[in-house]
């Protein structure tokens, strides 16, 4: 949606044959809850007062909407538009987070609209306890058939928009595109992506998704680079066969081993002792029991085993 309406405001000027440019310098913004956010817009044209200024709000996973309309007699309520000469500015008291969001100005020129590059604003903290970052990176052989190798950074189970940014070897990247999946319990989960030239992610440079949730604390970067998504991409399964082959020559060479010491050495082969015979006779059971037992030259012995009287 973000590049739709900045191909919109270039097509826009193009039409019209006006070089009235909107910008947002305010690329994200955090505020704390019950606070006033102040969004800036500035024009390289002159505003005429303002009065056909206007402000859309985008929310993840929502369509845009238009929030405040810039007429000098309706600057009341929650949002109010101040203007200067070549700018103007929104203030929202009393931020909640349902405020948060992509704040786009807009300049209504005859029957078209021009619009601004947008600016985030994050009211509180969107992190949760079950919230987590992760780095998904090419599949090897897709970057090669394509030229373009793409990199996403997937943010999950977060109440409200974060700020993610991308580094190449320490140099900034310019901000991925951004898309959103709102689940039926209010959570989100964000996917933000780049493309580069895939002789730029098989340099061996590295790669980082830095996610950023609130205003004072720490963000959560994840880092890769090529060589080792490559490797850590074939490792399981290296280790996996590995392992099965080595249980399996473990398993045949105890089976031969087995084998040829019972052949060799001459173990005979196990005879199962024959159940003891059991008489009961008024109340009192006999049982007669033979033992196998071998003398000195190995020839058996019989040796009758005397019967045990017990009494039930």
């Amino acid at each position: 949606m973000k590049m739709i309406f900045a191909k919109y405001l270039i097509l826009s000027s193009l039409v019209l044959g006006v070089q009235l440019f909107l910008h947002q310098t305010q690329r994200i913004q955090f505020v704390e809850v019950s606070d006033t956010a102040k969004i800036h817009c500035s024009s390289t044209e002159n505003l005429e007062g303002g009065s056909s200024m206007f402000w859309y709000l985008r929310r993840e996973g929502e369509k845009p909407i238009c929030i405040k309309r810039c007429l000098d007699d309706q600057n009341v309520g929650k949002f109010i538009c101040k203007h200067e000469t070549h700018s103007s500015t929104l203030e929202i008291s009393n931020v909640q987070k349902t405020d948060s969001g992509i704040y786009y100005c807009a300049y209504r020129y005859s029957s078209y609209l021009i619009f601004g590059n947008g600016s985030t604003l994050i009211v509180g903290d969107s992190y949760t306890n079950s919230s987590w970052v992760m780095l998904l990176v090419p599949f090897p052989h897709g970057s090669q058939v394509t030229g373009t190798a793409n990199l996403a950074c997937v943010i999950h189970r977060v109440l409200s928009p974060v700020h993610v940014s991308w580094s190449v070897s320490g140099e900034l990247q310019e901000q991925g595109l951004m898309r959103s999946l709102k689940a039926k319990d209010g959570f989100l989960t964000l996917v933000n992506h780049i493309s580069v030239p895939v002789d730029t992610w098989t340099s061996g440079k590295n790669f980082t998704c830095e996610v950023k949730f609130n205003s004072s604390g720490n963000s959560v970067k994840k880092s890769t680079r090529y060589p080792a998504a490559h490797a850590s991409s074939c490792l399981p399964s290296i280790v996996s066969l590995a392992v099965l082959s080595a249980l399996i020559l473990l398993m045949v060479s105890l089976s031969l081993i087995w084998t040829f010491c019972r052949s060799t050495l001459g173990f005979p082969p196990r005879i199962s002792a024959p159940p003891a015979s059991q008489e009961n006779q008024g109340g009192i059971l006999y049982a007669h029991l033979d033992f196998d037992s071998r003398n000195r030259d190995g020839r058996k012995m019989q040796r009758p085993a005397r019967g045990k009287r017990v009494k039930l």
